[in-house]
């Protein structure tokens, strides 16, 4: 097996798929994740096929056993009994249970990661929401504050409809997208522990609610709270965009973590 590090394998693919999709991104044939042929650092050939990967530890994993990642894919291994979970940033937390921190709210991990340890479930998991999140939030934010750089959008789309799409589009961002912020918020709340989850779940669910009620019923609102054109304002491009950038963050935090417990 040869390991590569030049340009010449940017152009390259994971398994058999094609130099086609190399522009737009390739999958690390170990954890799933996608990554750029051309400016990930970690590569290596097997079967005459180039394939890239996300960190020294997923490359590792590779040339070890290629063809465990190679074939079908292997049930996943079952973490071994007595396991001790612990939270990265308090180490004094420890439980014989995954979950999340009391104290953070981060992802527990288990205390001690052996050789067969598969990617990281919470990272597979941010990422596919992330995505998804990212897809429905970018029309939400070029109808509510590209109308403010380009009026055609609102002359195209009137406000009147405009929200309800604001409505269908980043209702899941926030309740699935978001759904791990608002499990660990309450769980900060239930044990007092107050940490940015709490912050994060009470500000893009309010911002959320009063969009919803100022949709379904606007009635209710006084005149104060409306606009020139009689619509009560919303704030569903602000929970949606601010889900998807925490969810951006926790995916690069994930993937920094793994690559330090790969190394």
């Amino acid at each position: 097996m040869n390991e590569t590090h030049g340009a010449a394998h940017g152009g390259g693919c994971c398994g058999s798929h094609g130099a086609a999709k190399s522009a737009a991104g390739v999958k690390d044939p170990v954890c799933g994740m996608t990554v750029d042929p051309a400016t990930t650092a970690h590569h290596a050939e097997y079967g005459g096929e180039s394939y890239h990967f996300c960190s020294a530890g997923c490359r590792a994993k590779f040339i070890a056993d290629p063809e465990r990642y190679l074939g079908p894919p292997a049930p996943p291994v079952a973490v071994p009994e007595g396991t001790i979970w612990t939270c990265p940033m308090h180490p004094e937390i420890r439980q014989d249970h995954p979950g999340s921190c009391p104290m953070c709210g981060m992802a527990l991990e288990p205390a001690t990661v052996t050789a067969d340890s598969g990617p990281s479930h919470e990272l597979v998991d941010f990422t596919r929401r992330f995505w998804v999140g990212l897809v429905l939030a970018l029309p939400v934010l070029i109808l509510e504050m590209g109308a403010h750089l380009f009026p055609v959008i609102h002359r195209l789309v009137p406000m009147s409809i405009s929200v309800w799409i604001q409505f269908v589009l980043a209702t899941p961002v926030v309740l699935w997208a978001g759904w791990p912020f608002f499990e660990r918020g309450w769980a900060s709340l239930k044990t007092r522990n107050l940490n940015m989850f709490t912050l994060i779940a009470m500000g893009t669910g309010v911002a959320w609610i009063y969009s919803v009620v100022a949709t379904l019923a606007p009635q209710v609102f006084p005149p104060a709270f409306r606009g020139e054109d009689g619509m009560v304002a919303v704030y569903f491009e602000a929970a949606a965009v601010i889900t998807v950038l925490v969810l951006l963050g926790q995916v690069l935090e994930l993937r920094a973590r793994e690559r330090t417990s790969g190394a």
